[in-house]
């Protein structure tokens, strides 16, 4: 029997494009070799493509990509795989734009369809279906910037321009500090800050908007940081539960990947009734977005009122070895290669 063709696709041109490159390069190396032809596929952050004639390196993130050729004409060579497997993390991968392109060349591909890719990347959308489904989440509100005015959005969808100080005085009216400040549109925390007074959070909303023009600020959550995985298209299934231990003081991008003091234990020290709600809150989170193939989705957990409240759903998470997508599957009985054939399986 002939083998799969798989375009492994990767780098991109988000604020993820390091950490995109670490993702990819892991899952083309996973694949097996015997079932599969595997085409690594590289996006600098222009946005060209290229083709990776040797991906045998150990990438690691902020190394820059190496044995590449330009591929002419990308239509016609994606149009001669058979599957597509997108690890490109952030804009312009996780978002629906590229699963738009994979649905015009009608070529399968692993991974949520164009809806539930860009709600998902969305925060104030996602947080707006999340509303309609019941699921607790964080108080929120939201804002945009114009130029450079600054827009209030209200709960009704009503806007009205204010100058930013004004803005930072009705929001401080609305939520208790300490507050986070978030790009709507972003990932891996990039543009992130902890809003500690109003002095911090002008500074964090100006700075968020240098992200994207529209910006999410939320109320601080007290409770453990616990992550679960899901898998399937209709007869979804979810994982055991991680948790994590940021070395700062939120999980940042640098205590991700950059700093080892940042714990994951897996399985989450929670009880199992607790766990069982949080796995099915996530799988109920995942069908409310549409979701296709797998995603992460990121909760906070208070274990003295029992409360969930959802934080996200990353669609395209992280995808080394040591991420926690795979290793969350690989302590529920599914290591990291069968996962990949499963998720082909899915795609296809």
């Amino acid at each position: 029997m002939s083998k799969i063709k798989i375009g492994v696709i990767f780098g991109g041109m988000s604020t993820e494009h390091d950490v995109s490159i670490v993702s990819g390069t892991s899952v083309a190396k996973k694949l097996d070799i015997n079932k599969y032809d595997i085409f690594p596929i590289y996006i600098d952050t222009d946005g060209k493509w290229y083709k990776c004639t040797d991906i045998s390196k150990e990438y690691q993130v902020g190394d820059k990509i190496e044995n590449i050729q330009i591929i002419e004409n990308v239509n016609n060579y994606l149009s001669e795989l058979d599957v597509l497997f997108p690890v490109l993390h952030g804009l312009y991968g996780e978002d629906g734009t590229i699963q738009g392109l994979f649905e015009l060349l009608k070529i399968p591909y692993v991974g949520c369809k164009v809806l539930a890719s860009s709600i998902a990347m969305d925060k104030v959308y996602a947080k707006i279906i999340f509303d309609k489904a019941r699921i607790k989440q964080a108080k929120y509100e939201y804002i945009r910037k114009n130029n450079e005015e600054y827009i209030y959005v209200d709960n009704e969808f009503n806007e009205k321009r204010f100058k930013i100080e004004d803005i930072c005085k009705i929001i401080e009216k609305k939520l208790n500090y300490p507050m986070f400040v978030k790009p709507s549109n972003s990932g891996s925390s990039v543009g992130v800050n902890k809003a500690n007074n109003i002095t911090e959070l002008k500074n964090y909303i100006e700075y968020a908007s240098k992200y994207d023009n529209k910006i999410l600020i939320e109320e601080n959550l007290i409770g453990k940081e616990i992550e679960c995985s899901v898998l399937g298209n209709e007869d979804v299934k979810a994982s055991c539960l991680g948790e994590i231990t940021p070395a700062e003081n939120f999980y940042t991008f640098d205590a991700k990947y950059k700093n080892a003091q940042s714990k994951l234990t897996i399985p989450a020290k929670l009880n199992e009734e607790l766990s069982n709600k949080v796995r099915a809150t996530a799988i109920k989170a995942f069908k409310a977005i549409d979701g296709k193939g797998f995603a992460r989705v990121d909760f906070f957990v208070n274990e003295e009122t029992n409360d969930i409240y959802i934080n996200e759903i990353n669609t395209l998470p992280g995808f080394t070895e040591i991420s926690m997508y795979p290793k969350l599957w690989e302590q529920s009985g599914l290591e990291y290669s069968k996962l990949l054939d499963e998720l082909i399986k899915l795609a296809l």
